[in-house]
């Protein structure tokens, strides 16, 4: 379907008209991919979750990524005969102490070269395993190698996938499926590596698109399997919050990068066992990284939610994460009044930031909050006018401005 004008993200539309035997060309694609279709979704009807309908599902999903079933369809392919069945009572983690992740194939996050094997892995049954002679352990550990072919080429089969579509969540979400796989299937030094592998591919999608808030996310899950007991992990608090650095400082919109950075200090100081004096110099930090971004970026709202973030520490540490909970009454009240200031002389130069107004309106609110007192006659007159502002600024959102000025008796 030709695009109908306008635009997306400031860049314009343009209208495409398309050839008859372009028209010819994309019926036909359409029918192969219906006939596909109609193939997977008869074998899986029929409960066969063969190979071959594996490959099929390869095919189907290369050509449509969101189809969720196919994914399912998938799995059911994998833990039907191309996965061994767990031994009763078997636990890879503890089966092959001595196994070295060295002695692993390519890995998931090698390179992004789209010319990845697309052959079908092999099924258990095709393995040399069971032979006479043989024992338990052996078979086990011929299970393990097998298992952890598949599962690999599993990974490498989605990464060309990510590239054309890296915000589609099935996609993100069978690679998480496979890699709880591993952890169930392999052992503890392999599937730790594998999930290390993993962490290093989200480095490198966040590269791609910095702000990939599946990225993000999928990031912080995989941070957190590799801290926990299952993968013999230790705290990566130190190292994230060194991440969310770099990616500020690379991009100073980053929202995922800020929001990832105030989910990680509590514990992050925590950690560090900092006192009440480390805490202090730490929020003073933090508050002046963000004012020196403000300063450049008015209009950024990534920039106001994490100052924001800092200000709620000042105000309700019950809800929010306490950066330094000793603070004073006093010093809470000092902090705020100086970003009160500090702000308003933004105005001098940035008179039409949206943002400006609706962080002093709202910081005023905090203030008197903290005091808990009302509105004095000078902040009342100041409230009203920014809310003034907002209205010039963004009339869109009139009836809020006009419900703020209601539930704090601001009309005139």
């Amino acid at each position: 379907m030709a695009d109908q004008g306008g635009s997306n993200h400031g860049i314009a539309r343009t209208s495409r008209t398309r050839t008859e035997e372009q028209r010819q060309k994309d019926l036909e694609r359409i029918k192969d991919y219906r006939a596909l279709e109609d193939q997977v979704r008869d074998h899986a009807a029929k409960n066969d979750y063969s190979p071959d309908v594996f490959a099929l599902t390869s095919k189907l999903l290369r050509l449509n990524p969101e189809y969720y079933t196919v994914w399912n369809i998938r799995r059911r392919c994998l833990i039907s005969g191309l996965l061994s069945k767990p031994s009763p009572g078997s636990s890879p983690s503890k089966a092959l102490p001595t196994s070295s992740p060295t002695a692993t194939t390519t890995t998931s996050s090698a390179g992004f070269s789209s010319s990845l094997s697309t052959e079908t892995p092999p099924a258990p049954e095709s393995q040399t395993t069971g032979k006479s002679g043989t024992t338990a352990e052996e078979d086990e550990e011929q299970k393990q190698q097998n298992d952890q072919q598949v599962l690999q080429k599993e990974l490498h089969f989605t990464i060309p996938l990510l590239l054309e579509s890296p915000k589609c969540y099935w996609i993100w979400s069978y690679r998480l499926w496979i890699l709880k796989q591993v952890i169930e299937r392999l052992p503890v030094p392999v599937a730790r590596q594998i999930w290390e592998e993993e962490l290093g591919l989200t480095s490198k999608m966040l590269l791609r698109d910095q702000r990939n808030f599946h990225a993000w996310g999928y990031r912080r899950h995989v941070v957190e399997q590799l801290e926990s007991p299952e993968l013999e992990g230790k705290s990566l608090v130190e190292s994230e919050f060194e991440f969310t650095t770099k990616k500020i400082e690379q991009n100073l919109s980053n929202f995922s990068a800020w929001h990832s950075r105030s989910k990680l200090i509590p514990r992050l100081l925590d950690e560090r066992n900092a006192d009440d004096e480390a805490r202090k110099a730490f929020f003073e930090e933090e508050l002046h990284k963000i004012g020196e971004a403000i300063n450049v970026g008015p209009d950024d709202q990534s920039l106001w939610y994490y100052h924001q973030f800092l200000m709620l520490n000042l105000v309700n540490s019950v809800e929010h994460p306490t950066i330094a909970p000793a603070f004073t009454q006093e010093e809470r009240v000092t902090y705020l009044r100086r970003e009160i200031e500090s702000i308003q002389e933004l105005l001098e130069d940035y008179d039409d930031a949206k943002l400006i107004y609706e962080a002093l309106f709202d910081y005023t609110l905090y203030l008197c909050q903290l005091q808990e007192r009302k509105p004095n006659e000078q902040e009342e007159k100041d409230l009203k006018g920014w809310l003034g502002s907002l209205k010039k600024l963004d009339p869109m959102r009139s009836g809020r401005w006009a419900d703020l000025e209601r539930d704090f008796g601001l009309r005139k």
